[in-house]
């Protein structure tokens, strides 16, 4: 099989991270969490007193900033923030940084040397639309949103501890929310992207499924 450039995409809560790094893991592919270069970006914003709103200033920041997302590390200007950046004021920066085409701009161009010679799995919210139209496999997870907000209230890599399921809803309806209506990369899925509803499943499941996926549509002659 030829090296490929596979695009997963959905909503926060739906599985991405974990499908996708067991995805890499089976394939021996690098694993790259988009998601979190906006989050990095968000971060130093705010650590360095920048408006989140304003567009040209957070653009020039991006476009400065080492930002290196590894499969267990993440930093930005050699600062490892890996555990910094899973935080619900780390959740709404990211998204408000996501709404500015000229930051997203910096970072898809970013995201697309990354995958210059293929053999990547990408997560994000526009990898299969924005990033890689042309990706070799395309999948959108997604799930019900009681199961989205039971998994990220549990999940102590986005809020530290256990958190009430109500509470992650409200947060996770108002990031789908900023997610869909944004001008710039809106969420959904890709036409000719393969939709895996994760609900109920297992994660070796849903990565069975998507591995089945890639064997099936990944061995085309489209490129990146």
């Amino acid at each position: 099989m030829k090296s490929l450039v596979i695009a997963i995409d959905g909503p926060s809560g739906a599985g991405k991270g974990t499908v996708a790094r067991a995805v890499a893991s089976e394939l021996g592919y690098r694993h790259v969490d988009s998601g979190a270069m906006y989050r990095a970006v968000g971060w130093r914003a705010i650590r360095d007193g920048v408006s989140l709103e304003d567009e040209a200033a957070v653009a020039a920041l991006a476009e400065r900033s080492r930002i290196d997302v590894s499969n267990r590390h993440i930093t930005i200007d050699d600062v490892d923030v890996t555990r910094a950046i899973r935080t619900p004021e780390i959740d709404r920066a990211a998204a408000a940084v996501a709404r500015l085409p000229r930051v997203r701009s910096v970072l898809v161009e970013r995201q697309r040397q990354m995958a210059a010679t293929g053999a990547i799995v990408m997560e994000g919210r526009d990898i299969g639309t924005v990033v890689f139209p042309n990706a070799d496999v395309k999948v959108y997870l997604d799930a019900s949103p009681d199961e989205r907000a039971r998994r990220r209230a549990n999940d102590p890599a986005h809020t530290g501890v256990p958190a009430a399921v109500s509470e992650v809803a409200t947060l996770l309806t108002q990031r789908d929310e900023l997610d869909r209506t944004r001008p710039a990369s809106p969420l959904h899925a890709a036409s000719d992207a393969v939709v895996v509803d994760t609900t109920g499943k297992s994660v070796e499941d849903v990565v069975q499924e998507v591995l089945r996926v890639v064997r099936e549509h990944g061995l085309g002659d489209s490129g990146t």
